[in-house]
Protein backbone atom coordinates (compact mmCIF):
# COMPACT_ATOMS: atom_id res chain seq x y z
CA UNK A 1 0.00 0.00 0.00
CA UNK A 2 1.12 2.91 -1.12
CA UNK A 3 0.83 5.40 2.40
CA UNK A 4 2.46 9.69 1.72
CA UNK A 5 2.70 11.85 4.72
CA UNK A 6 1.83 15.39 4.12
CA UNK A 7 2.93 17.18 7.46
CA UNK A 8 2.54 20.71 8.51
CA UNK A 9 1.05 23.22 10.99
CA UNK A 10 -1.89 23.75 8.52
CA UNK A 11 -2.40 26.94 10.92
CA UNK A 12 -4.72 27.31 8.79
CA UNK A 13 -4.82 24.77 5.80
CA UNK A 14 -4.90 26.84 2.64
CA UNK A 15 -6.15 26.43 -1.32
CA UNK A 16 -2.55 25.73 -1.62
CA UNK A 17 -2.69 22.92 0.62
CA UNK A 18 -5.66 21.93 -0.39
CA UNK A 19 -4.71 21.33 -4.04
CA UNK A 20 -1.59 19.91 -3.25
CA UNK A 21 -3.44 17.58 -1.82
CA UNK A 22 -6.30 16.69 -3.94
CA UNK A 23 -3.91 16.83 -7.06
CA UNK A 24 -1.75 14.45 -5.57
CA UNK A 25 -4.70 11.47 -4.89
CA UNK A 26 -3.99 9.51 -7.63
CA UNK A 27 -0.48 8.75 -7.25
CA UNK A 28 -1.17 6.99 -3.51
CA UNK A 29 -3.37 4.84 -1.88
CA UNK A 30 -3.60 6.77 1.10
CA UNK A 31 -2.51 10.15 2.23
CA UNK A 32 -2.41 11.12 5.98
CA UNK A 33 -2.63 14.98 6.35
CA UNK A 34 -0.35 15.13 9.97
CA UNK A 35 -0.09 17.99 11.57
CA UNK A 36 3.22 18.34 13.15
CA UNK A 37 3.12 19.55 16.85
CA UNK A 38 5.85 21.48 17.92
CA UNK A 39 5.71 23.15 21.69
CA UNK A 40 8.18 25.82 20.88
CA UNK A 41 5.92 27.21 17.90
CA UNK A 42 3.21 29.24 18.91
CA UNK A 43 0.18 28.90 16.73
CA UNK A 44 -2.82 31.10 16.19
CA UNK A 45 -5.07 28.00 16.20
CA UNK A 46 -5.28 25.10 18.32
CA UNK A 47 -5.06 21.45 17.27
CA UNK A 48 -8.86 20.76 17.55
CA UNK A 49 -9.38 23.38 15.25
CA UNK A 50 -6.98 22.49 12.79
CA UNK A 51 -8.26 18.92 13.19
CA UNK A 52 -11.47 19.65 12.19
CA UNK A 53 -11.01 22.14 9.30
CA UNK A 54 -9.16 19.64 7.80
CA UNK A 55 -11.79 16.94 8.25
CA UNK A 56 -14.08 19.29 7.01
CA UNK A 57 -12.06 20.00 4.08
CA UNK A 58 -11.39 16.33 2.88
CA UNK A 59 -14.85 15.01 4.53
CA UNK A 60 -16.09 12.27 2.25
CA UNK A 61 -13.06 11.19 0.57
CA UNK A 62 -11.91 8.06 1.78
CA UNK A 63 -7.94 7.96 0.71
CA UNK A 64 -7.52 11.15 3.25
CA UNK A 65 -6.52 10.77 6.56
CA UNK A 66 -6.23 13.38 9.12
CA UNK A 67 -3.73 12.56 12.04
CA UNK A 68 -1.12 14.67 14.50
CA UNK A 69 2.37 13.80 15.80
CA UNK A 70 5.48 14.87 17.40
CA UNK A 71 8.78 14.71 16.84
CA UNK A 72 10.42 13.84 13.84
CA UNK A 73 8.03 13.16 10.48
CA UNK A 74 10.51 10.25 9.40
CA UNK A 75 10.27 9.14 13.14
CA UNK A 76 6.23 9.38 12.15
CA UNK A 77 6.34 7.64 8.69
CA UNK A 78 8.28 4.84 10.39
CA UNK A 79 5.78 4.56 12.83
CA UNK A 80 2.83 4.14 10.35
CA UNK A 81 4.69 2.28 7.76
CA UNK A 82 4.48 5.26 5.03
CA UNK A 83 7.16 5.59 2.78
CA UNK A 84 6.48 8.53 1.05
CA UNK A 85 6.34 12.04 2.29
CA UNK A 86 4.55 14.80 0.07
CA UNK A 87 5.51 18.24 -0.22
CA UNK A 88 4.48 20.97 -1.86
CA UNK A 89 6.39 24.09 -3.57
CA UNK A 90 5.91 27.60 -4.63
CA UNK A 91 9.01 29.15 -5.04
CA UNK A 92 13.12 28.30 -5.95
CA UNK A 93 13.73 28.74 -1.92
CA UNK A 94 10.95 26.20 -0.93
CA UNK A 95 13.03 23.71 -3.16
CA UNK A 96 16.19 24.27 -1.70
CA UNK A 97 14.90 24.50 1.83
CA UNK A 98 12.45 21.44 1.00
CA UNK A 99 15.59 19.58 -0.72
CA UNK A 100 17.43 20.03 1.91
CA UNK A 101 15.13 18.31 4.77
CA UNK A 102 14.23 15.77 2.18
CA UNK A 103 17.67 14.41 2.22
CA UNK A 104 18.34 14.05 5.54
CA UNK A 105 15.09 12.49 6.11
CA UNK A 106 16.57 10.12 3.45
CA UNK A 107 19.36 9.25 5.43
CA UNK A 108 17.82 9.06 8.67
CA UNK A 109 15.18 6.80 7.29
CA UNK A 110 15.89 5.12 3.97
CA UNK A 111 12.77 3.85 3.21
CA UNK A 112 11.12 7.15 2.47
CA UNK A 113 10.96 9.34 -0.42
CA UNK A 114 10.10 12.40 -0.53
CA UNK A 115 7.71 13.69 -3.32
CA UNK A 116 7.02 17.40 -4.64
CA UNK A 117 4.20 18.76 -6.22
CA UNK A 118 4.63 22.47 -7.70
CA UNK A 119 1.50 24.69 -6.70
CA UNK A 120 -0.69 26.19 -9.46
CA UNK A 121 0.55 29.26 -10.76
CA UNK A 122 -2.92 31.47 -9.12
CA UNK A 123 -2.16 29.76 -5.68
CA UNK A 124 2.15 30.94 -5.44
CA UNK A 125 1.62 33.68 -3.16
CA UNK A 126 -0.58 31.80 -0.74
CA UNK A 127 0.66 30.84 2.15
CA UNK A 128 -0.39 29.89 5.95
CA UNK A 129 1.38 33.08 7.22
CA UNK A 130 0.16 35.87 5.27
CA UNK A 131 -2.94 34.07 5.69
CA UNK A 132 -2.58 34.73 9.46
CA UNK A 133 -1.72 38.44 9.11
CA UNK A 134 -4.90 39.10 7.20
CA UNK A 135 -7.00 37.23 9.74
CA UNK A 136 -4.90 39.38 12.49
CA UNK A 137 -5.56 42.34 10.93
CA UNK A 138 -9.80 41.66 10.29
CA UNK A 139 -9.26 41.18 6.48
CA UNK A 140 -11.22 38.43 4.09
CA UNK A 141 -9.48 35.27 4.32
CA UNK A 142 -11.84 33.36 2.45
CA UNK A 143 -10.55 33.63 -0.80
CA UNK A 144 -7.32 31.72 0.74
CA UNK A 145 -8.94 29.05 2.42
CA UNK A 146 -10.95 25.88 1.32
CA UNK A 147 -14.68 26.55 0.83
CA UNK A 148 -15.74 24.16 2.91
CA UNK A 149 -14.32 25.65 6.48
CA UNK A 150 -15.63 29.51 8.04
CA UNK A 151 -12.64 30.70 10.57
CA UNK A 152 -13.69 33.22 12.86
CA UNK A 153 -11.99 35.34 15.66
CA UNK A 154 -13.77 33.32 18.35
CA UNK A 155 -10.95 30.03 16.74
CA UNK A 156 -7.60 31.12 17.93
CA UNK A 157 -6.03 29.66 20.52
Amino acid sequence: MKIAVFPGSFDPITIGHESIIRRALPLFDKIIVAIGENSEKKTLFCLEKRIEWLNKTFSGIEKIEVDSFQGLTVDYCRSINARYILRGLRTSADFEFERSVGQVNKQMYNEVETIFLLTTPEQTAVNSSVVRDIFKHGGDIRPFIPGAIDIRKHDQG
